[in-house]
């Protein structure tokens, strides 16, 4: 065997991949998207959805220090009613806006978070005694009169 042809044998024994090794790797690669994509989604909606459930917890006590000075949740006077202030900045949370659902009475509220962005088509809302609720538009998420529905699937 002459010089030359045992040089070129080593030099396609050591090429590149051949265009079926590339396919299989593509087509891998494919299916864990398709499996991990939609499941990072979810994780993510999760997430936006605890702020709903911390800025209504926190409005809900800014109501009820409210009552405590006032022996009222609607407006008294001057002292405005934490769920409708006019300054939307410290009812926003991330992508929720925490507001009143109606108008307060002296011995009722509803507070509801309603979301914008990723979290569009999600409104959350809790009452003075603590009964919560959850309406989705978005696909699979459960929808529920009795509580917080934080994952995709739940029941309620």
């Amino acid at each position: 065997m002459s010089n030359t042809t045992h040089r070129t044998r080593r030099l396609r024994a050591t090429g590149g991949f051949t265009l079926i090794e590339v396919m299989i790797t593509v087509a891998i690669v494919a299916i864990l998207a398709a499996v991990a994509l939609p499941s990072y989604r979810d994780y993510i909606t999760r997430g936006h959805l605890a702020d709903a459930s911390n800025g209504l917890a926190t409005i809900r006590a800014q109501m009820e220090r409210h009552f405590q000075d006032n022996r009222s949740y609607a407006t008294v006077g001057t002292f405005v009613t934490p769920c409708a202030s006019t300054d939307a900045a410290p009812r926003t949370f991330n992508l929720f806006v925490v507001s009143c659902s109606g108008t307060p009475t002296a011995t009722a509220f509803t507070l509801q978070a309603v979301g914008s962005g990723a979290a569009a088509g999600f409104t959350f809302t809790v009452n003075q005694t603590d009964v919560r609720a959850t309406t989705a538009a978005a696909t699979g998420w459960p929808t529920c009169a009795s509580k917080w529905m934080m994952r995709k699937g739940a029941t309620c």
